[in-house]
């Protein structure tokens, strides 16, 4: 006779391994191919082919390609399918406005609750920034503001942030290869990260306001520059 199963204990349930389902992983590899360019704007989305190259089926491919439109980096319509959204100046002025209401906000709901070990990951993140190649800039520029963020235990705002800033990602892209941008983003970063270690929010909101709005202008400048080609 086969054991009986038990409900497993509180204190087994907390080592469980949370397993990443098939669709996440489909999700995770069309995100960072929209990301990284590989699959450019405009660019229509084979579903499948890329069942056939990601060896699974149609569905998770059909599953990530809406959990994609949602977060705005796919676009969907009738008869001709899901293709990689169009660059726009628009988008990058909206998502900035949005950060600007949010971010500075949130910031300064965190900065008190800020532990040194919080604050020495974040400097290990932006030396990380500093040799970064163009692709992964966003990914560790998003896990240094989610680190500035998560004291202020506002986990709503903090999923709606994350969407934004992988709408912005692409963006980044083109924005960082240039030199002088990656050293002002440097400074910039462990300002906000000298007012956190002062537990100073007012000046980190402020910091981090001019921040966002730096970066918008930037991407704005290069986005318009891109389409002008």
């Amino acid at each position: 006779m086969p054991p009986v199963a038990t409900n497993p204990s509180p204190s087994d349930s907390k080592h469980k391994i949370v397993r990443t389902t098939t669709v996440e992983l489909v999700t995770t590899a069309l995100r960072q191919r929209i990301l990284s360019g590989d699959l450019a704007p405009g660019e229509v989305l084979r579903q499948e082919a890329l069942a056939d190259e990601l060896g699974v089926s149609r569905v998770p491919i059909r599953e990530a390609i809406t959990r994609l439109t949602g977060e705005g980096l796919l676009t969907k319509e009738p008869h001709k399918g899901a293709y990689v959204a169009e660059l726009s100046i628009e988008e990058v002025q909206e998502t900035f406005e949005i950060r600007l209401r949010l971010e500075p906000w949130l910031f300064s709901q965190a900065i008190p609750h800020i532990t040194d070990a919080e604050i020495a990951k974040a400097e290990r993140l932006v030396s990380e920034m500093d040799d970064a190649e163009s692709g992964l800039w966003g990914q560790l520029n998003w896990r240094l503001h989610e680190t500035l963020y998560l004291p202020a235990r506002r986990d709503i705002t903090l999923q709606m942030l994350r969407v934004l800033h992988d709408r912005s990602d692409r963006y980044f892209r083109f924005q960082v290869v240039q030199v002088p941008i990656r050293e002002q983003s440097h400074d910039e970063h462990m300002s906000l990260i000298d007012a956190c270690r002062k537990h100073d929010a007012k000046l980190g909101a402020k910091l981090l306001e001019q921040h966002v709005k730096t970066a918008g202008q930037q991407i704005i400048s290069v986005v318009e520059t891109i389409m002008a080609r």
